[in-house]
């Protein structure tokens, strides 16, 4: 097997032949790492690569195999952590100049597991500053480009793990997700990603955002995310809202089908500008459900544009982590950043708490929308791939510097809610770019995303596809 198609092998099929003993981990490591080392420079997905570590892991994971020692799930197999997600001696910049030298003393939950389950840690994958938007630059780590086409973003803010992943860099990227940002970029770059029910997987240290934020896997294939996912699931008792509940099995059940199910297909939400393009593609991905025996229905769901919810979440938050950095770093910051968090310092007192009670109640009128139908099906994104250095705004200029979601209308939706929801690539346009279609289901049923994931692979894949990088 050649260096490209090592780097582009699923991981269930890597963790197969370790087992079997026809790859090892040094051969799969080193194969990654000098992919890296070929394409980071252009396509800047890596900020921080922990090279030497990840080969001493994969020599103590290759002597494992050798003395028939018991294996992980992840044995051998390398993955990334975004740089927002702390990381016990390696530094966590959070795309910002004020973290730029900081070097945690212990690691989140999420690290440790997928460590301890085998696999190999190669280093943390760009995000803009606090993740704070759709796209993927910061003042201290760059620009980050989509495979696709580098002159376009891969989206944001897992936009590292994304590009890194497309790229044939490493086949398991950790995103997170506070309003599409592991969507939005898995959309963006071609491969799968799953933003599992709020608490799934547990986050610590707590953040100003953690009532939005999800962690979740970013892969090539479903049954790459259903194995990471099973070992980053669980309860964990750091994070007080994390879920009691041991996840299901996502590796065993993840081929039972999805005949019968009912599912609802929604090119807008009623309220969603969707590039023409893309609506074609993603009509055309959501038709293959009746195929698979599904029930599938065209609706407007009803339940409305929960935008001006989301925004002041987001204002309160951003205003409540940087504020009282603003005297000293405002001149080192992302300007569009610093908008959000003197906009969110304007607020009333009393607007967080009835943005609380409005979040409520359109979670109760997407709640009673389930009622009726298992999933929901919408494009993942309003657009294609835009220029890397265009403004948050995306595609066209404005000074509104929310107006980016006018071209992610059908992703925060979902983290106002806690629901679960995936993107699969749903096709590439007339220049070659990919779009996603976006799957998503009632609280809790993560599986059920999963398992209308694969359907849906089977009936459309696409991990064979490989960007022209």
């Amino acid at each position: 097997m050649n260096q490209e198609d090592l780097c582009y092998t699923p991981a269930t099929e890597l963790v197969r032949a370790v087992r079997e003993k026809s790859l090892s981990p040094v051969e799969i490591t080193d194969a990654v790492l000098q992919t890296i080392e070929k394409l980071n420079p252009l396509l800047n997905a890596f900020c921080t690569l922990t090279a030497d570590t990840a080969r001493e892991d994969a020599k103590r994971a290759e002597e494992a195999v050798a003395k028939g020692e018991p294996l992980g799930a992840l044995h051998g197999i390398p993955f990334s952590i975004k740089d927002l997600v702390i990381t016990k001696g390696v530094r966590t910049m959070r795309g910002s100049k004020i973290y730029e030298h900081d070097v945690p003393h212990e690691d989140a939950p999420v690290v440790t597991r997928l460590r301890k389950a085998g696999g190999i840690f190669l280093g943390k994958t760009t995000t803009p500053e606090f993740g704070w938007k759709g796209m993927t630059d910061s003042l201290v780590t760059g620009v980050t480009r989509n495979p696709w086409n580098t002159s376009l973003t891969p989206g944001g803010s897992s936009g590292g793990g994304a590009a890194q992943v497309a790229a044939g860099m490493g086949p398991l990227a950790q995103g997170s997700d506070g309003g599409g940002s592991i969507r939005i970029p898995c959309a963006f770059t071609g491969i799968y990603g799953i933003k599992p029910t709020f608490g799934r997987v547990p986050i610590y240290p707590a953040g100003t955002f953690d009532a939005l934020s999800h962690l979740g896997p970013m892969t090539r294939t479903v049954a790459d995310a259903a194995l990471m996912l099973s070992v980053m699931a669980g309860p964990d008792p750091v994070d007080r809202l994390c879920l009691e509940s041991q996840p299901a099995d996502y590796v065993g059940e993840l081929h039972k089908g999805i005949k019968g199910l009912r599912v609802a297909w929604s090119p807008d939400l009623g309220y969603a500008k969707v590039d023409p393009e893309v609506a074609r593609l993603c009509a055309a991905a959501a038709e293959a459900f009746s195929g698979l025996g599904c029930e599938v229905e065209e609706v407007n769901p009803g339940f409305g544009n929960p935008e001006e919810i989301f925004v002041k979440y987001w204002l309160a938050g951003a205003a409540a982590m940087l504020g009282e950095h603003l005297p000293e770093w405002e001149d080192r910051m992302d300007p569009g950043l610093v908008s959000v968090v003197k906009e969110g310092l304007k607020m009333p007192s009393v607007a967080f708490p009835r943005a609380q009670s409005a979040r409520h109640q359109f979670y109760d009128k997407v709640r009673r929308f389930f009622e009726n139908y298992d999933l929901l099906l919408t494009p993942t994104l309003a657009v294609l791939p835009f220029a890397a250095e265009a403004t948050p705004t995306g595609p066209e200029d404005s000074n509104d510097w929310h107006e980016w979601m006018s071209w992610t209308p059908f992703s925060y939706p979902f983290n106002l809610t806690h629901m679960p929801a995936a993107t699969v690539p749903a096709g590439f346009s007339k220049d070659g770019l990919p779009a996603g279609l976006h799957i998503v289901a009632p609280r809790f049923h993560d599986l059920r995303v999963l398992q209308a994931s694969a359907a849906f692979e089977e009936a459309r894949p696409w991990a064979d596809k490989r960007p022209p990088i």
